[in-house]
């Protein structure tokens, strides 16, 4: 009789290559999107804007660095997004002329370095205070050097700035980034490297504590780490990434001017990452895509484009403060539950009513300054309309009424169902 030990084993699943794709499917499937997009939208446009997209994903999420993970509000973040650029123009200025060994692939380096030299400086500082008071040194020392752009005109170039030609350094492969598809490529690949790196240092037990200072800064102090330290290594490391935002920036445009040091940068990258969610890794990669969208169709529907990107930061802060990746991870208990093709079915309760309302609003506001510039005929939505009439602003008060009455009734009804939903698959 033969023994159990003598029986052919069965068969082992391949469990690595299960592990393999669950740690890193993602990010193969992100590097498959970063290339096949200019196939998919090839025109002028689409690949400028997503170059721009692929900068500013870079630089949100290096402030993310900051205010999602170590929780540091920062009105100056600009500042390393701008030096970053400025070094990088001047090192391309130097070093034309096609005879430098150094190819244009490998200038966000120069931006690299720039940023965390100048965020060592700068955060040997600001870190030293937390809160409101940090928040308050940022913003100064963003103000500061932003003016100083304006008097150090050999290094910042004045109102004007520093213009720079990219296809006059050396062309490996044959590769001049003349054309936008080259440039859209570079920015993809430094994109990609610049988040699997900070998504890698999330990981970590730097990263961790990080989190930890963020949460409970006087628990952390009591365990026995430094939490000034930390704050610094984080502003430093945020420092270095944002500096390659802005060599991309410089790569792109081929011009910084001081206006990419300034305030409104800074409010930029503030409104990207709260829209798309702070704290999450994915917040800020939304909130970037989206908000250059945005400002790249909106500018050329209305002038008034600013006050809705202010309108939308004020809404999302009110009612969704997660962001939109907070609202898309909402949905992850009704897909273990199996309950979201149900539950979804609601959803149009309260989002055909905030687009009705959305669309009462809008055509006020574009009334509205279409008056103010002394005007009257205009059209909204492919609608001639006077705005001096009385119609016109009857139906924006009746789409913005009846709107907002509907999506405050259905919201609480969507609310009402996911909960009964998320409590129905706890108790299975």
């Amino acid at each position: 009789m033969s023994r159990a030990s003598d029986a052919p084993a069965a068969p082992v699943p391949d469990a690595g290559r299960g592990s393999f794709l669950a740690a890193y499917g993602i990010w193969i499937a992100l590097a498959i999107v970063i290339a096949a997009l200019p196939h998919i939208f090839s025109s002028g446009l689409a690949l400028s804007m997503m170059s721009v997209m692929g900068t500013m994903i870079v630089f949100a999420l290096s402030y993310n660095m900051l205010l999602g993970q170590t929780g540091l509000l920062s009105f100056g973040h600009a500042v390393f997004f701008g030096l970053g650029g400025f070094f990088a123009v001047h090192l391309m200025n130097a070093l034309s002329g096609g005879e430098a060994p150094m190819p244009l692939i490998a200038f966000p380096l120069v931006g690299a370095l720039a940023g965390l030299v100048f965020g060592i400086v700068v955060g040997a500082v600001a870190t030293r205070r937390a809160g409101t008071a940090f928040a308050m040194i940022t913003l100064g020392i963003g103000e500061l050097v932003a003016s100083s752009a304006l008097i150090l005109r050999s290094f910042f170039g004045g109102e004007e700035g520093i213009s720079t030609d990219r296809t006059d350094l050396i062309q490996p492969f044959g590769l001049t980034f003349g054309p936008q598809i080259e440039v859209y490529y570079l920015i993809g690949a430094w994109c990609f490297v610049s988040m699997a790196a900070m998504y890698a240092l999330t990981r970590t037990p730097f990263g961790r504590i990080c989190n930890a200072v963020r949460e409970n800064p006087e628990r952390a102090r009591f365990i026995g780490y430094n939490t000034q330290t930390v704050r610094f290594i984080a502003f430093s490391l945020s420092g270095l990434f944002a500096g390659i935002a802005g060599a991309l920036a410089a790569i792109n445009f081929e011009i910084m001017n001081s206006a990419q040091l300034g305030a409104a940068e800074s409010g930029s990258v503030i409104l990207m990452t709260y829209i798309g969610g702070i704290g999450n890794f994915a917040g800020p990669v939304i909130g970037a895509i989206l908000v250059t969208y945005l400002q790249f169709t909106l500018s050329d529907i209305t002038d008034v484009w600013q006050l809705y990107f202010g309108l939308l930061f004020i809404a999302v802060v009110m009612f969704a403060p997660n962001g939109i990746a907070g609202l898309l991870t909402l949905q992850e208990p009704l897909i273990r539950a199996g309950n979201l093709g149900r539950v979804s079915l609601y959803y149009p309760l309260a989002v055909v009513p905030a687009l009705v309302a959305l669309a009462g609003f809008s055509l006020m506001v574009e009334m509205t300054y279409r008056l103010s510039v002394g005007g009257s005929e205009m059209s909204f939505l492919y609608v001639p309309l006077n705005a001096r009439a009385p119609l016109p602003w009857l139906a924006a008060i009746v789409l913005l009424g009846g709107g907002g009455w509907l999506f405050l009734r259905g919201a609480r009804k969507v609310g009402q169902v996911y909960g009964d939903a998320v409590q129905e698959g706890l108790r299975r």
